[in-house]
């Protein structure tokens, strides 16, 4: 960012001028992000829809991407947006690792994109706003963590679990009721996967599980061994049973992970 800024400014998101507008600019919105925490790592996850407005823009985005080997960002906001942040991050990481000889620190890496989403201030104020999740194991302190942001770049480190996007309200009152400091990384999936499910219960701009057209929530874990994205197979095991267990107890019980 600071040798584009120096040569090549105008290719920064947060510099480009927009023509004005007579209201909201009508883009496709990626949503609903979770990541929890267990013994050993974090999962971070997200469902698959972007909608532009009332209409269904996509419904197999891919929405969590890798930072690097020990993290990953889970992107809500303007899509396009925020996925060109996300390459960039990728690249600055990279670049760290290969001119220091060492990875930058997790909490250096919140840092980082913490200044990336302020930098886009000036498009967030015109509606095209991008709030990511950032997770990550900190081989520091051995054990997974969670940071979430708002539109001026703000950064909080979440305890346990953490949501953002449109349907992060339902998202999370899921994972208060289901999630324990004991989650295995087996529940800890479940839980991610459950969550999105009833946040798509609630929220029409979040996906749930598409069984007729194999679309299955994006699901990682990311623990001392690095990151590693769950397979379709695996996820849509996972997608299977909680929708199972809905089919026989639709009221949604505590018991869901028990």
């Amino acid at each position: 960012m600071d040798f584009l800024a120096q040569h090549k400014p105008e290719l920064l998101p947060g510099n480009r001028q927009l023509p004005p507008t007579q209201g909201a600019i009508e883009a496709p919105h990626g949503t609903t992000i979770v990541a929890v925490t267990f013994e050993g790592g974090v999962v971070l996850a997200g469902d698959r829809r972007a909608t532009m407005g009332n209409v269904i823009a996509q419904r197999d985005i891919e929405k969590v991407f890798p930072a690097d080997e020990y993290s990953a960002v889970g992107i809500a906001g303007t899509a396009g947006i925020a996925v060109e942040m996300v390459k960039l991050f990728q690249l600055e990481l990279e670049h760290f690792e290969k001119v220091e000889g060492t990875q930058l620190s997790l909490e250096g890496k919140a840092n980082r994109l913490s200044t990336m989403i302020r930098s886009n201030l000036g498009l967030a104020m015109q509606g095209l706003a991008v709030v990511p999740l950032f997770a990550g194991y900190d081989l520091d302190r051995d054990k997974g963590r969670i940071f979430s942001y708002d539109v001026t770049g703000g950064r909080s480190e979440e305890h346990g679990f953490a949501a953002t996007g449109s349907g992060s309200v339902f998202a999370r009152g899921s994972m208060k009721k289901l999630y324990r400091e004991d989650l295995g990384e087996e529940e800890a999936t479940t839980l991610v996967v459950q969550a999105l499910y009833d946040a798509a219960d609630d929220d029409s701009a979040t996906g749930g599980p598409d069984v007729a057209r194999r679309i299955y929530p994006i699901v990682t874990v990311i623990t001392e061994d690095g990151f590693r994205r769950l397979t379709d197979e695996e996820t849509s095991e996972i997608a299977r049973s909680v929708l199972q267990r809905r089919l026989e107890q639709p009221d949604g019980p505590r018991a869901a992970l028990l």
